[in-house]
């Protein structure tokens, strides 16, 4: 157990919090220890969950004046999926030593102006409908509490308040800093390399249309404005009120569309972030999402970039990998029509995780955070048992779980039924109902001696 390394997830519903201990990687005025890294720390919904979560990860840290010595804090990316924990407070006990987080995170970054102004625009409309009070579906609900203000109190405290609480300054991460920039002071057992997202932001993921995008949505937030302003406003003089309602309606439908595609930009800027240990090659991607193929000054996705200027990273096999955005359909590369066709996609998947040959076992290992709520393809049945193809730590939940709790699962005719008889990666949703943790554990062998 000392000489392996530790991927744990904790189960929080639909979000992320990821501690990963690198046995013997830390050198720390000449003393040897554990390298302690915990990635993201967010949910949906109530955030109850994730300060279980944190009070049993400071119990697993080593102590340093009274607190929890955390080595990193590497946050991906600015859902609330991935940062809602990020509680000042919640964080008192623990001595952070370094602090992560995508480049897109970066205020003053010049390189994601549009981007940045993307997101406001998109916050400004979603934070006005809410303020408007309307009865919404789950799924334009989540949309629009992906930009409550609680979102920016969280960047704000991984911006400012906890660099400031632990002395240290924020690393904003892309892909063009060398693994020697990437290294921490007290790293000595492994290698960090970050092949996503680029520096350049708006250019490769929003691209040459990234101006006229904005542009063209300016007027809705005009017309989006929360009920008691509009009331002040008046109607305007040349629409009858049911044609203004109509037009807000159409507006709304425009809003929302664009809260959706700004909420792509956001994953697609995700921290890709390899750890090579000896021998060993561990991705973790956040949310990072896929398309159709890499095109040049055009909108890009994550994993189509990363594939056209780091295929020497991802051309080749990884020994665990973190299933991204929860299984989602869009966050793992993979032939989604499920026709057999070779794509860009399922190249890169063929690539990280590749089909064993006839008779040999996998052996590289996975995990996906999840709960099935009402989304369709979160977690995708479909991608989850390909994957499960490719790698070793598997179950067939169908058998492992007792028929009440089979029959008792969310949406479990419409989405588990036909396919829990098949081996699955390991679920936080699935197995938390198995074992009664609040987590689930991965852990690697070295492949070479230290």
């Amino acid at each position: 157990m000392d000489d392996q390394l530790l991927i744990r997830a904790y189960s929080v519903g639909v979000g992320d919090c990821i501690y990963v201990r690198i046995p013997k990687a830390c050198t720390k005025d000449g003393v040897v220890d554990d390298f302690h890294i915990l990635i993201d720390c967010g949910k949906k919904g109530s955030a109850d969950l994730l300060k279980v979560a944190l009070d049993h990860l400071v119990q697993e840290l080593p102590k340093v004046n009274g607190k929890g010595r955390l080595d990193l804090l590497l946050i991906s990316h600015e859902h609330e999926d991935h940062i809602k924990g990020i509680d000042p407070a919640w964080f008192a006990n623990i001595k952070i030593e370094n602090i992560w987080m995508s480049v897109a995170i970066d205020r003053t970054h010049p390189q994601a102006r549009f981007t940045h102004q993307f997101h406001d625009m998109a916050a400004m409309a979603m934070r006005n409908i809410a303020a408007r009070g309307l009865a919404l579906s789950p799924e334009l609900e989540d949309i629009v509490e992906r930009y409550g203000i609680g979102n920016d109190g969280a960047v704000d405290a991984l911006r400012k308040v906890l660099p400031q609480q632990n002395g240290i300054a924020p690393l904003y991460v892309h892909a063009d800093l060398k693994p020697e920039a990437l290294r921490p002071p007290t790293l000595t057992g492994a290698v960090f390399k970050v092949i996503g997202p680029e520096f350049d932001i708006d250019s490769f993921y929003l691209g040459d249309a990234g101006e006229s995008v904005l542009h063209g949505f300016s007027a809705s937030t005009g017309v989006l404005k929360p009920a008691g302003k509009a009331a002040d406003c008046g109607l305007p003089s040349n629409i009858s009120a049911s044609d203004f309602k109509r037009l807000q309606s159409r507006m709304m439908s425009s809003a929302f569309a664009f809260a959706e595609e700004e909420g792509e930009v956001v994953n697609n800027t995700s921290v890709m972030l390899l750890i090579e240990w000896r021998g060993r090659r561990l991705l973790f991607v956040g949310d990072a999402e896929w398309n159709t193929a890499y095109r040049e000054k055009k909108k890009n996705f994550a994993w189509n970039t990363a594939w056209a200027l780091h295929k020497d990273e991802l051309n080749k096999p990884v020994d665990f990998l973190k299933i991204g955005h929860h299984g989602s359909i869009n966050s793992t590369p993979w032939n989604d029509k499920e026709d057999g066709a070779r794509t860009e996609a399922s190249s890169i998947l063929d690539a990280i995780l590749p089909l064993p040959d006839g008779g040999v076992a996998p052996s590289a290992k996975a995990i996906v955070s999840t709960e099935r709520t009402f989304y369709k393809v979160i977690p995708r049945a479909t991608l989850l048992v390909e994957i499960a193809k490719r790698i070793s730590n598997t179950k067939v939940y169908s058998t492992a779980l007792p028929p009440d709790q089979l029959a008792g699962l969310p949406n479990f005719t419409d989405y588990e039924k036909k396919w829990l008889g098949s081996p699955q990666p390991l679920r936080t949703d699935l197995e938390s109902r198995l074992t009664g943790k609040g987590f689930v554990n991965v852990m690697i062998d070295p492949k070479t001696a230290p």
